[in-house]
């Protein structure tokens, strides 16, 4: 997928960005209103991160102009401000969907998800209840771990973070996705406890811990 990412704070648009680009998805940056503008003017996105507040034109300015020219890229509002008025403003300029700070970046990658599925017609995939990998089972309701017939213990950050891999088979996860899904961490705390778990986690589903693999400077994939 390809994005713009227009926001004008470093520290959040740094992490967006690191985040989404260890997804595989292409990023372009704008610091500004004008300098979106522009980019849209040369090049085709699959959906925009449109900051409500910027310097010069406001994130309100930007969709209302973009819509005016018949851009019609789906549009994540992102915003400080909680107000519903905002939100309600925002959506009936042409965002498609609103996002306050401060965000859990698995949040915001599922929001993506949904844009980029609605915008061409592709069908979400259904959650299930119980999921399964050769050996091992995991029943969301119950909590339930089992490898190969027998229980196995979790603590809550495990069971977050079993959900997580066999949710996302075969793909793979960047730190601060798991980060943002398992601890709500906004931003990378630059600690190992993502590893650590891990770690834990490749024990406890032996014989199948292998299947949890590094991907170097990616992350981890499951599958």
């Amino acid at each position: 997928m390809n994005v713009l990412l227009v926001e004008d704070e470093n520290r959040v648009a740094d992490f967006i960005r690191r985040g989404l680009k260890a997804e595989g998805w292409m990023v372009e940056h704008a610091v500004d209103g004008e300098t979106a503008l522009e980019l849209l003017q040369q090049r085709r996105f699959d959906v925009i991160i449109l900051d409500l507040v910027l310097p010069g034109i406001s994130g309100q300015d930007v969709c209302q102009r973009l819509r005016a020219r018949r851009i019609l890229t789906p549009v994540l509002m992102l915003t400080a401000l909680d107000a519903t008025d905002e939100r309600i403003a925002g959506l009936r300029i042409g965002a498609d969907d609103y996002l306050p700070k401060p965000f859990s970046f698995e949040e915001l990658v599922a929001r993506l998800d949904a844009l980029h599925r609605r915008a061409h017609d592709f069908s979400a995939q259904a959650t299930n209840e119980v999921l399964r990998h050769d050996g091992i089972v995991f029943n969301r309701s119950s909590l339930l771990l089992t490898v190969d017939g027998a229980e196995v213990e979790l603590s809550a950050k495990e069971r977050e973070l079993v959900t997580l891999l066999l949710s996302n088979e075969k793909k793979v996860l960047s730190r601060e996705r798991i980060l943002s899904a398992v601890w709500s961490a906004q931003e990378d705390p630059l600690t190992n406890v993502v590893d650590v778990y891990i770690a834990r986690l490749r024990k406890k589903l032996t014989p199948y811990g292998h299947l949890i693999a590094t991907v170097r400077g990616a992350g981890y994939r499951f599958g």
